[in-house]
């Protein structure tokens, strides 16, 4: 068995030192060049229309509300990899990981507007009266045959098993509480088929409860561990610059890593955790009200500044400037060791602080996995997708959570390429200009 995890483990380091790291940076400059870096230059204009989103009132029109798609499609993003799977950067890459991790976070904001927008466009009615869109249809569009789509659509069903952050939830009940694995396992199932199973309007009301309060919470307690170390903070900049392009040796419990591990590693999770260029995220955007995809898909420069630039980077920080990312310890202590060193009951705090971020991604998977399934067969596709679903998340629960990162990474690959490649086959379908906002 750790002979097939280290397999799974090198095979995703080559297909994302290779071809995934040079596909995000090349195509995700270009996109940014040709759009005159417009995810800077309208970023305040992004935060106005959101602001207004809180305040308008939500029409009776097919659909769900814009808001709404974005919290359910914003609740994959932000939850434990925000965590837990992005110090897999550090432990693995280096400080020099949050360098590319940011620069990652800055060209792929047009890969996922693009995606978005294309899957508004795109979208097709259904019979619930709302949307289905996503690379499934709009892939149509560039390959003649339906073998591709397809293919994609398998591929998100298999994605939308979150088994890695299903294994970490279970795992961090389980450590902490002292409570039975195959307890926590089915309790944890079975929430997930009613929520996930509610469709995106009942993801996006469970995540826009919890999505808000632990950004405030998670963010206050980060700035007040950075807070105190400030005088520190100046020297983490600057390794962190220095290793981005130098790797870094043997340190502590940390092993080292040559500059293609530090740049893997960076890009890799900064894709994870923003769900760049996956697919992902059209799915869900697909199901607003909002009919002018433009609107729509500025919403995700606002989930990737959210999600990488305030979350992911406090996270790495804190691990940073207090010196835990050197110790040998299981990546879900790390922010959790940090963060102990400040405030009391970590130990009880952290776990289910995880278990509700874990469920908010778990059940944003979810939720497009079905609609995946739906593509591929109206009458059986929920039916297998339920089985596999539950079967794939009991079996990850009770391994090391090698595995199930490995299979999530060489997915996410996967549909990146396929993903990236429709995108540049349709570049000039999308819009960049979002000053009517």
């Amino acid at each position: 068995m750790n002979h097939i995890a280290a397999l799974l483990e090198n095979a995703g380091d080559l297909i994302w030192i290779y071809i995934g790291v040079p596909v995000i940076v090349i195509f995700g400059l270009y996109l940014s060049i040709k759009a005159r870096f417009v995810q800077v230059r309208r970023l305040p204009k992004v935060f106005r229309y959101f602001g207004h989103l809180i305040r308008a009132e939500h029409d009776d029109e097919a659909g769900i509300h814009p808001l709404k798609a974005f919290f359910a499609s914003v609740g994959g993003c932000i939850g434990i990899g925000n965590i837990v799977v992005v110090c897999t950067a550090v432990q693995f890459g280096g400080p020099g990981a949050l360098l590319w991790l940011w620069l990652t976070a800055l060209v792929g904001m047009l890969l996922k507007y693009a995606e978005v927008y294309l899957g508004v466009k795109f979208r097709v009615g259904n019979s619930k009266g709302g949307w289905d869109g996503g690379p499934a249809y709009y892939l149509k569009r560039v390959f003649n045959h339906g073998f591709v789509p397809a293919l994609v659509a398998m591929l998100l069903c298999v994605y939308g098993v979150e088994i890695l952050q299903f294994n970490i939830v279970a795992t961090s009940l389980t450590v902490n509480f002292g409570w039975s694995r195959p307890l926590v396992v089915v309790a944890l199932l079975a929430a997930v088929l009613w929520v996930g199973g509610g469709g995106v309007r009942r993801v996006g009301d469970f995540c826009s409860a919890i999505i808000p309060f632990f950004t405030l919470c998670f963010v206050g307690m980060g700035m007040w561990v950075l807070m105190r170390n400030i005088t520190v903070i100046p020297e983490v900049l600057g390794l962190v610059v220095k290793s981005a392009f130098t790797g870094h040796a043997a340190v502590g419990g940390f092993a080292g890593a040559g500059l293609l591990m530090t740049i893997s590693h960076g890009v890799r999770w900064g894709c994870y955790s923003g769900d760049i260029g996956i697919g992902y995220a059209a799915v869900l955007h697909a199901e607003t009200s909002s009919e002018c995809p433009e609107h729509q898909a500025a919403l995700t420069l606002f989930e990737i500044v959210l999600d990488t630039f305030v979350i992911c980077s406090t996270s790495i920080l804190i691990i940073l400037v207090t010196g835990v990312w050197k110790e040998p310890i299981h990546v879900e202590l790390l922010v959790q060791n940090a963060l102990a060193q400040y405030f009391p009951y970590m130990n009880i705090f952290m776990p289910l602080f995880l278990l509700l971020l874990g469920f908010s991604t778990i059940v944003s998977y979810f939720c497009f996995g079905l609609k995946a399934s739906d593509y591929l067969s109206p009458k059986w596709g929920r039916r297998v997708f339920y089985a596999y679903a539950i079967f794939t998340l009991a079996l990850f629960s009770f391994v090391d959570t090698a595995y199930p990162r490995a299979v999530m990474s060489i997915t996410g690959a996967m549909l990146l390429l396929i993903n990236v490649l429709g995108i540049i086959h349709l570049r000039k379908e999308v819009n960049f200009k979002i000053d009517k906002l």
